[in-house]
C-alpha cells in the first residue's frame, strides 16, 4: 500500500472520528429519537433478574426458528402485531462510558474504513478527473453502510425514522468530509 493511500486513510479516519464526535456530542444527530424509560429502576431490576446474559434481545418471542410449529409462528406474529415489540442490546454488568479503549477502538475503526475508501479511490483515480469527483466518490462510499445496515435495521426491527435519518447524515456527511481530506491528498 502506498504512502499516499496510508496518509489519505489516516487523514480520512481522523476526520470521520472528529465528525462523529461533533455529530453526537454537539449536534445530537441520531440521539434525537432515543428516549429514557419511566420507572427505570424497576424496569432495570426486572431485566437484570430475568436476562442473565449479555446479548441482543428481540421481543416478543425471541428469534423465530425453523423448528417452530405453525401455531407457534402464528402466536409470534400475533404478539408482534399486538405489541410491544423491540430490539434491545443488553449488558447486565454494564459498560464503561467513553473509556480510552472505546475511543481508540472508534478511531481505529474509522481509520480502517477510510483506508478501504482510500484504496478504492486509488483504484478509481484514472477515471476521476477532478477534485469534486474524488470527493463524491468517497461520499458515496458512505452510503454503503447506511443502505446495507441502517436501512435494514429500520426495515426489520423498526428503528425510528429519526435515528435512521441521523445515521444517513452521519455516514454521508462524515464520508463527504473525509473525502475532502482524501481528495486533497490523492490526486491523479
Amino acid at each position: 500500500m502506498s504512502k499516499k493511500i496510508l496518509l489519505a486513510g489516516a487523514a480520512g479516519g481522523i476526520v470521520l472520528f472528529i465528525w462523529g464526535a461533533v455529530a453526537h456530542m454537539a449536534l445530537g444527530i441520531g440521539e434525537s429519537s432515543m428516549k429514557g424509560m419511566q420507572n427505570e429502576d424497576t424496569v432495570l431490576a426486572m431485566m437484570k433478574e430475568n436476562m442473565k446474559e449479555p446479548g441482543v434481545y428481540l421481543f416478543p418471542g425471541g428469534i423465530p426458528s425453523n423448528d417452530m410449529t405453525k401455531e407457534q409462528q402464528e402466536e409470534m406474529r400475533r404478539k408482534w402485531k399486538q405489541g410491544p415489540s423491540g430490539f434491545l442490546v443488553f449488558h447486565p454488568e454494564g459498560l464503561p462510558v467513553m473509556s480510552t479503549k472505546t475511543l481508540l477502538t472508534e478511531l481505529l475503526s474509522n481509520i480502517l474504513a477510510a483506508l478501504v475508501a482510500a484504496f478504492l479511490l486509488s483504484q478509481a483515480l484514472g477515471t476521476l478527473t477532478g477534485f469534486g469527483s474524488r470527493v463524491l466518490f468517497v461520499t458515496l462510499i458512505g452510503l454503503v453502510p447506511f443502505l446495507s445496515i441502517s436501512v435494514s435495521f429500520w426495515n426489520w426491527y423498526g428503528f425510528p425514522n429519526g435515528f435512521t435519518a441521523g445515521e444517513f447524515i452521519e455516514q454521508v456527511v462524515g464520508f463527504g468530509l473525509a473525502g475532502l481530506a482524501m481528495a486533497a491528498i490523492m490526486k491523479r
